[in-house]
């Protein structure tokens, strides 16, 4: 029976109101979007370290969070020049101390000068503080070996990702068959998927080849894109270089190929490029997709659409707090463009800090200048150590039985497949939830070990994986690893 607006106004009255936001009248959208990286995992570690604090007993001293690629958090120092010229520009009365080397106060008075009011505090155009774009895009050119760079095609942003979800609102269009479908690699890093879903658009799994290292198939491509076109408008492909959370680094050879499926099928290309200092694989090379794109020639160079993007976060920098990152824009549609910085007016800008972070990383120190040798000691230091954790992860997993690590060519994750016995992927099922899942919330209960179930990222049917960060210093990474190996076979044991 229909309730008389009266009897609404009386149960108002009452404080019987229904909520107007509930689970039922919120956006659907969101409700679909999943986050593994930071999803019920992370949630448990979060409580269990409080638990800790609070005196409560475990089979663990620590929460070792190997779940994201946060370099700091996991005790990798700044790069001193860096945080120089920041301290500087967020206090510039420390331009007159003695304790600054010359070139850092030489960068922070730029900085400062480019800044409204020559302060940090003031906002920049959406875009970005243009001289840092001048800066950027002088970075590319050296990057890609003297390949021109437009300032006006760069966009700086909140890091990569917030760069990325407002290309992927640019291309989200249509609606039930017509609607945008956007391809990207499984498993893929969890900001895709869940844009995709925020955006009510159609995700179009393309499965990387593990048994080759996860090498990226064109003919995969064309299986994933053809199938789609039953029930969506493929318009985008993502392609993440090198991989996250696979590690993998992609050959000239194959992004090539890429760029050759991307023009004939008109697809816009996404490349995630942000792992690109963290190459550790020996004959591996990172190629930038703009750099090859360009060099391929007509008609590819002047009509394939292609944005790429990069940030402060990984690298060797690890300076993810700042939210410093760029995209470049190549062959996109001059009006097309006046809509992208539309849409990025109405954040207002990025944060101004995570800007100047940003410059000091596509401008290091000249070799003559003062702080030259020890950034590039610095620099080199922790690439090097990266190398060697890469290395290390996939000979300790490569010895335990029932675990399997492809090379870890680069990137900041291992992203290893493990076996589960039947009894084990029955009790998970029983439980509600994914079989890797059930193992990774065994393993952060019983040893303090967090990592994330490879079923937030994407995986082949049947088969099982996590994914674990490299970044654990040294000294804990060794222990962690065997910790994690032997808790796998007395898993394995329990449920055999």
């Amino acid at each position: 029976m229909a309730v008389r607006t009266g009897d609404q106004g009386q149960a108002a009255m009452n404080g019987l109101t229904e909520k107007v936001l509930t689970l039922d009248t919120m956006n659907q959208c969101v409700r679909r979007v999943e986050y593994a990286v930071r999803g019920p995992i992370v949630v448990r570690a979060l409580e269990l370290e409080q638990e800790l604090r609070q005196g409560m007993k475990k089979p663990f001293t620590e929460v070792i969070r190997a779940n994201i690629g946060d370099a700091q958090a996991m005790g990798q120092k700044p790069i001193t020049f860096m945080r120089q010229v920041l301290a500087l520009c967020v206090d510039p009365e420390l331009l007159s101390s003695p304790h600054f080397p010359e070139d850092a106060k030489r960068r922070a008075k730029r900085i400062l000068q480019a800044c409204g009011g020559h302060s940090l505090g003031a906002y920049t155009i959406s875009s970005g503080i243009p001289m840092i774009r001048e800066d950027v895009a002088r970075y590319i050119e050296r990057r890609d070996g003297g390949i021109p760079s437009d300032p006006n095609n760069i966009f700086l942003s909140t890091g990569a990702s917030d760069a990325i979800v407002t290309v992927l609102k640019l291309l989200v269009a249509g609606e039930g068959r017509t609607r945008t479908g956007v391809l990207i690699p499984i498993p893929q890093y969890p900001l895709y998927s869940a844009t995709v879903a925020e955006l009510d658009a159609v995700q179009v799994n393309y499965y990387l080849d593990e048994e080759r290292a996860w090498a990226l198939d064109v003919g995969e491509l064309r299986r994933a894109l053809h199938q789609a076109r039953d029930r969506c408008r493929p318009r985008a492909l993502c392609v993440i270089n090198p991989g996250n959370p696979t590690g993998q680094v992609q050959t000239r050879e194959c992004i090539e190929a890429v760029i050759r499926f991307a023009f004939e099928e008109r697809l816009f290309l996404l490349a995630d490029e942000v792992y690109q200092d963290n190459v550790y694989a020996e004959g591996s090379q990172f190629h930038s997709f703009k750099k090859v794109l360009t060099e391929m020639g007509p008609p590819y160079a002047t009509q394939q659409e292609l944005a790429s993007f990069h940030s402060t976060s990984k690298g060797y920098m690890g300076e993810c707090g700042f939210r410093g990152g760029y995209v470049e824009v190549v062959n996109l549609d001059p009006e097309v463009q006046k809509q992208m910085l539309k849409l990025m007016s109405v954040r207002l800008c990025p944060p101004v800090s995570g800007q100047a972070l940003l410059d000091v990383v596509v401008s290091p120190p000249e070799p003559s200048d003062p702080s030259s040798a020890q950034f590039q000691a610095e620099k080199q230091a922790v690439l090097a150590e990266l190398a060697a954790k890469a290395k290390l992860t996939e000979q300790v997993f490569n010895e335990a039985p029932g675990i399997r690590c492809n090379p870890v060519q680069g990137a900041m994750y291992s992203f290893p497949r493990m076996e589960l016995p039947p009894r084990a992927v029955q009790r998970a099922q029983e439980l509600g939830v994914a079989p890797d899942m059930f193992f990774c919330m065994r393993l952060l209960e019983e040893t303090g070990i967090c990592v994330v179930p490879g079923s937030g990222f994407g995986q082949r049917e049947g088969t099982y994986h996590f994914r674990m960060t490299i970044l654990p210093p040294m000294e804990k990474l060794r222990p962690l690893l065997e910790k994690l190996s032997q808790f796998h076979a007395k898993f394995t044991r329990e449920y055999s």
